[in-house]
């Protein structure tokens, strides 16, 4: 068995990046590898972060090992932590990237640790090419990308990104994003109904998540207006990671309070099953996409999706089987909307995602992080 290091947001951090490591790192210490998560005791400054709150209330996570120790915006910190893993020496180091703000932090510290001539790296990253571009983003990606010995991203077109910073000569694979099955059982729709006060008569799209521009909720809300039948209602259910404004003004301008209803604070991984339990059809509107949590969530909970045409959103969600893929404007998503409940696809999707969910487990993710990194090569050697 090896020794794992796991390098990004975990507990007391919260969101679906310290939500992904930690299921990581469970299924690394359920095979039987000595797995430790290293995370930030400062992730991003305030004037940076949009939400509010980077820390979870919820209980910390049983059995495992979480570091609090890197801070991402202090270089003597940086050198330290790089020294500290240098010393350890783990076989592999597992290192998230999704933003280039990270880049000068975890490319000092993973430079340093690569002196050790022992020390696997393996990069999972979330993006390459950030949504939101920033001056440095380029260079600090370089950066980072140096130490790196290979790549695994869950979405085709961030493999592709990869192609425009010199890694031709580094392993990479794609494989798509694992089933988040860690936020209990499927429920009862009358139960999770119940518990989040809703009337049982009317049928529920979803929106969930961070509410960031790319996302496009902005179409869904306009989407709403086409909706024909008067019995379906959006629950918005995310903390808004900017202006809330203009989504409150559009509701607002479209009229739209009876047919939508706001749960936009932060929804903790306790309250997760209530909200895609309850709904009929979860709905990503996004204008532009690498991949999403919010796909294996809707695969783990069996609830159909409509997810839009861009990015790798597709790839998850084969169009007619287990959702329906409409384009990034309002008139293509009502439509999809309302031909999933005018053709009663519930059935034969919520169906062939039982047989689709199987082919996304942990195992397939971890197994690919230990064969790239060749690790299983030399322990079996």
């Amino acid at each position: 068995m090896s020794s794992i290091i796991i390098i990004g947001p975990a507990y007391p951090l919260r969101g679906g990046l310290a939500t992904y490591n930690e299921r990581l790192a469970k299924a690394f210490t359920d095979q039987g590898h000595i797995t430790k998560i290293f995370t930030f005791s400062l992730q991003y400054p305030s004037f940076l972060f949009p939400g509010t709150s980077q820390y979870s209330d919820e209980p910390a996570p049983k059995e495992l090992n979480i570091k609090v120790c890197i801070n991402s915006i202090n270089p003597v910190n940086w050198i330290r932590v790089g020294f500290d893993l240098n010393k350890l020496s783990p076989d592999l180091i597992i290192v998230r990237y999704w933003l280039p703000f990270m880049g000068p932090c975890l490319g000092t510290i993973l430079r340093i640790v690569k002196w050790n001539k022992h020390t696997k790296i393996v990069c999972i990253a979330d993006n390459i090419i950030p949504h939101e571009k920033r001056p440095g983003d380029g260079i600090f990606t370089k950066y980072f990308i140096k130490p790196v010995d290979a790549f695994i991203t869950m979405s085709e077109k961030v493999l592709s990104d990869l192609d425009l910073f010199s890694t031709k000569n580094k392993k990479r694979l794609f494989i798509p994003h694992p089933l988040y099955d860690n936020f209990g059982d499927i429920l009862s729709k009358k139960e999770a109904i119940e518990k989040l006060d809703l009337d049982p008569s009317f049928s529920y799209l979803l929106f969930f998540g961070f509410i960031r521009a790319y996302k496009g909720l902005d179409l869904l809300i306009q989407a709403m207006k086409y909706i024909s039948n008067p019995k379906i209602k959006l629950i918005i259910a995310g903390e808004f990671y900017g202006d809330s404004e203009h989504y409150i003004q559009l509701i607002e301008n479209l009229n739209l309070h009876d047919k939508i209803i706001l749960k936009t604070n932060f929804i903790t991984d306790s309250e997760v099953k209530y909200f895609f339990c309850a709904s009929d059809l979860v709905v990503q509107p996004y204008k532009s996409a690498t991949q999403s949590g919010v796909t294996p969530l809707a695969y783990h909970f069996e609830i159909p999706m409509i997810v839009t045409n861009v990015g790798g959103l597709t790839g998850m969600v084969p169009d007619g089987k287990v959702g329906l893929v409409a384009e990034p404007n309002a008139e293509s998503i009502a439509d999809k909307i309302n031909e999933y409940f005018q053709n009663k696809h519930e059935e034969d999707f919520k169906k062939n995602l039982k047989v689709e969910k199987l082919k996304y487990s942990w195992n397939v993710m971890t197994e690919a992080i230990l064969d790239i990194s060749g690790i299983n090569k030399s322990n079996n050697g």
